[in-house]
Protein backbone atom coordinates (compact mmCIF):
# COMPACT_ATOMS: atom_id res chain seq x y z
CA UNK A 1 0.00 0.00 0.00
CA UNK A 2 1.51 3.61 -1.05
CA UNK A 3 1.56 6.38 1.38
CA UNK A 4 -1.55 8.16 -0.24
CA UNK A 5 -3.32 4.79 -0.42
CA UNK A 6 -2.66 4.78 3.32
CA UNK A 7 -3.49 8.09 4.20
CA UNK A 8 -6.87 7.68 2.23
CA UNK A 9 -7.60 4.76 3.67
CA UNK A 10 -8.62 6.30 7.08
CA UNK A 11 -11.83 8.17 5.20
CA UNK A 12 -14.65 7.04 3.82
CA UNK A 13 -14.96 5.80 -0.01
CA UNK A 14 -16.80 8.89 -1.04
CA UNK A 15 -14.03 10.77 0.90
CA UNK A 16 -11.55 9.03 -0.72
CA UNK A 17 -12.55 9.58 -4.00
CA UNK A 18 -13.21 13.18 -3.23
CA UNK A 19 -9.61 14.13 -1.35
CA UNK A 20 -7.79 12.32 -4.98
CA UNK A 21 -9.47 14.59 -6.90
CA UNK A 22 -8.32 17.48 -4.48
CA UNK A 23 -4.84 16.02 -4.27
CA UNK A 24 -4.74 16.25 -8.11
CA UNK A 25 -5.88 19.93 -8.36
CA UNK A 26 -4.66 21.40 -4.71
CA UNK A 27 -4.85 25.02 -6.09
CA UNK A 28 -8.67 24.48 -7.66
CA UNK A 29 -12.15 24.55 -5.52
CA UNK A 30 -13.63 21.09 -5.97
CA UNK A 31 -17.69 20.93 -6.38
CA UNK A 32 -18.45 17.73 -5.46
CA UNK A 33 -22.07 16.24 -6.59
CA UNK A 34 -24.47 14.65 -3.95
CA UNK A 35 -27.68 14.18 -4.90
CA UNK A 36 -28.97 17.88 -5.33
CA UNK A 37 -25.99 19.83 -4.20
CA UNK A 38 -22.45 20.43 -5.12
CA UNK A 39 -20.39 20.46 -1.99
CA UNK A 40 -17.31 21.51 -0.81
CA UNK A 41 -15.10 20.53 1.82
CA UNK A 42 -12.40 21.50 4.41
CA UNK A 43 -10.00 24.22 2.99
CA UNK A 44 -12.24 24.75 -0.13
CA UNK A 45 -15.72 25.30 2.11
CA UNK A 46 -14.28 27.92 3.98
CA UNK A 47 -13.23 29.44 0.96
CA UNK A 48 -16.13 29.59 -0.51
CA UNK A 49 -18.31 30.54 3.08
CA UNK A 50 -15.77 33.70 2.64
CA UNK A 51 -16.43 34.24 -1.34
CA UNK A 52 -19.93 33.54 -1.43
CA UNK A 53 -21.37 33.88 1.83
CA UNK A 54 -22.93 30.45 1.66
CA UNK A 55 -23.43 28.49 4.78
CA UNK A 56 -20.04 26.57 6.41
CA UNK A 57 -21.16 24.46 8.41
CA UNK A 58 -19.63 20.35 9.84
CA UNK A 59 -21.41 17.01 8.63
CA UNK A 60 -20.16 13.69 10.21
CA UNK A 61 -16.59 12.72 10.72
CA UNK A 62 -13.78 11.51 8.37
CA UNK A 63 -10.91 9.37 9.83
CA UNK A 64 -12.17 10.67 13.24
CA UNK A 65 -12.11 14.48 12.03
CA UNK A 66 -15.34 16.59 11.40
CA UNK A 67 -16.18 17.43 8.09
CA UNK A 68 -16.22 20.71 7.36
CA UNK A 69 -18.52 21.44 4.01
CA UNK A 70 -20.79 24.22 2.48
CA UNK A 71 -23.17 23.38 -0.70
CA UNK A 72 -25.07 25.07 -3.27
CA UNK A 73 -27.98 23.70 -4.64
CA UNK A 74 -27.40 22.36 -8.51
CA UNK A 75 -30.15 24.68 -9.97
CA UNK A 76 -28.04 27.31 -8.77
CA UNK A 77 -24.56 26.49 -9.28
CA UNK A 78 -24.10 28.28 -12.62
CA UNK A 79 -24.37 31.85 -10.57
CA UNK A 80 -21.99 30.74 -7.92
CA UNK A 81 -19.55 29.47 -10.64
CA UNK A 82 -19.47 32.63 -12.44
CA UNK A 83 -19.27 34.40 -8.96
CA UNK A 84 -15.82 32.58 -8.68
CA UNK A 85 -14.31 32.68 -11.74
CA UNK A 86 -15.16 36.91 -11.61
CA UNK A 87 -12.56 36.52 -8.31
CA UNK A 88 -10.54 35.07 -10.28
CA UNK A 89 -11.11 31.51 -8.60
CA UNK A 90 -10.20 28.19 -10.58
CA UNK A 91 -13.13 25.92 -10.09
CA UNK A 92 -13.80 22.03 -11.07
CA UNK A 93 -16.61 20.60 -10.94
CA UNK A 94 -17.13 16.68 -10.38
Amino acid sequence: MSDVDATFSAHTPMMQQYLRIKADHPETLVFYRMGDFYELFFDDARKAHRLLDITLTTRGSSAGEPVVMAGVPVHAVESYLARLLKCGESVAVA
